[in-house]
């Protein structure tokens, strides 16, 4: 009989019963808090956001890596946690959406490692009907492990009172945050803000962090057991290699496994800035990823000399990955929401409209002649171009999902790939 090893660490899961409830708060409070008192804390999010990531990182002291068993999958999540687990003292997990929204949803994932979990439930407006609401998440589906709860946007100790009375005994009270509009994260079209840009973002989360002090919050959950599964294998095919990385306030939605990825195929990484840089780092490959171009495009547009760098670079023949917003910057034109056109990278023929209406969300995998890689698409702009498509990504119900195009080794479209889904895919994407 083969035994499996296993590392044990305190964790637990923050889900809600649907977005805007507060687990990004809770959770960066939570993290703070317990950083503070000395504790390692590792925290991670359900699903392919980049945003609450960059607020859960400066909350913890440390990266915040994704999981998710559709873009990620159940090895890559088993091994990223078990591997915090290993070194922390405590591991946060942070889901999406609502507790059962999406296919598969946050508690399968839940279920599936092992996580016992906090519900985050906004108590403003109700009283009984609070109770009724965890009931109900915790009693939907069996196997659901729904061990607490903590209310947020209470009005009063005695809201709190009654909140805490309503709850069924198999559910314990974590406590309540107060309502408080200026701890509240602002958002814009793709979710928060990122955290670069959220003022005085230390400071809403230390504040939220007093708050949870005097609360069960404030103490460790329960062990959970992790098993340990087998280290991925990764062939170091870009050893030698240089890829510049651009990452500013226009590009910012970087996954750190994606990183992490690059680095263990023997990449040497650097990074530039196409707000601030007018030439491009010694380097054999280029990774433009997504972010906010359209809110930089006049600053973008006026750096003539960095897109006639990135012209050079791809006419020499080397390789340039360009996602979403990285893709829409290469377009000839970006037009605003207001209509204005910004002359942009011109590497790519067209324009590229933002507009108010969501243009494609969700998950998706392509298979390009490089191999198969998984990624995400959530995007506010549509492109129109001349270019032939080079293939279309596939959505789970096997439908067509994103374009992707090419010119000579430049690579575009409004996919962010997940980079370890096949590192050796990634390689041939990049090598020279």
């Amino acid at each position: 009989m083969v035994s499996v090893k296993t590392v044990s660490c305190p964790a637990l899961f923050v889900a809600a019963p649907s977005s805007g409830q507060g687990k990004t708060t809770v959770v960066a409070a939570l993290a703070r808090l317990h950083s503070r008192q000395g504790r390692r804390v590792r925290v991670f999010k359900c699903g392919p956001d980049f945003l609450d990531p960059q607020i859960h990182t400066i909350a913890s002291g440390a990266p915040c890596y994704n999981v998710d068993l559709r873009m990620c999958g159940e090895d890559d999540a088993r091994h990223r946690l078990a591997s915090a687990a290993a070194e922390a003292d405590l591991v946060l997990v942070e889901g999406v959406m609502g507790l059962y929204d999406g296919e598969p949803s946050a508690a399968e994932l839940a279920a599936r490692l092992g996580l016992p979990i906090l519900a985050v439930i906004d108590g403003a407006s109700m009283a009984a009907s609070f109770g009724a609401i965890a009931y109900g998440l915790k009693h939907y589906r069996p196997g659901t492990e729904l061990v607490a709860v903590l209310a947020n946007r209470v009005g009063s100790a005695y809201h709190a009172e009654l909140l805490e009375k309503s709850l069924p005994p198999d559910i314990a009270w974590y406590g309540h945050l107060p309502r408080d509009v200026d701890a509240e994260l602002p958002e814009r079209h793709l979710g928060v803000l990122p955290a670069a840009e959220i003022d005085g973002l230390a400071q809403r989360i230390e504040r939220m962090a007093d708050l949870l002090a005097a609360t069960a919050a404030a103490q460790l959950p329960p062990p959970v057991r992790f098993s340990v599964p087998a280290a991925p294998v990764i062939e170091p095919l870009l050893t030698g290699k240089t890829i510049a990385v651009a990452r500013d306030e226009a590009f910012c939605f970087l996954y750190p496994a994606n990183l992490d990825c690059l680095a263990a195929l023997g990449a040497r990484l650097v990074f530039f800035s196409p707000l601030a840089d007018r030439a491009l780092p010694d380097c054999d490959a280029i990774w433009l990823p997504g972010g906010y171009p359209e809110l930089h495009a006049e600053k973008l547009a006026a750096n003539r000399a960095l897109w006639a760098a990135l012209t050079s670079h791809v006419d020499c023949g080397k390789p340039l990955l360009a996602e979403c917003g990285g893709m829409m910057a290469l377009f000839e034109t970006l037009v605003n929401l207001e209509g204005e056109g910004h002359q942009l990278g011109g590497l790519l023929p067209g324009r590229v409209t933002m507009q108010k209406k969501l243009a494609a969300l969700g998950m998706q995998d392509v298979e390009l002649p490089e191999g198969m890689l998984s990624g995400h698409t959530f995007h506010y702009s549509l492109a129109q171009t001349p270019l032939g498509i080079l293939v279309r990504a596939r959505r789970a119900n096997g439908s067509a999902g994103e374009a992707v195009y090419r010119r000579q080794r430049l690579t575009a479209s409004y996919l962010h790939l997940y980079f370890p889904s096949d590192p050796q895919a990634t390689a041939r994407l990049l090598l020279p």
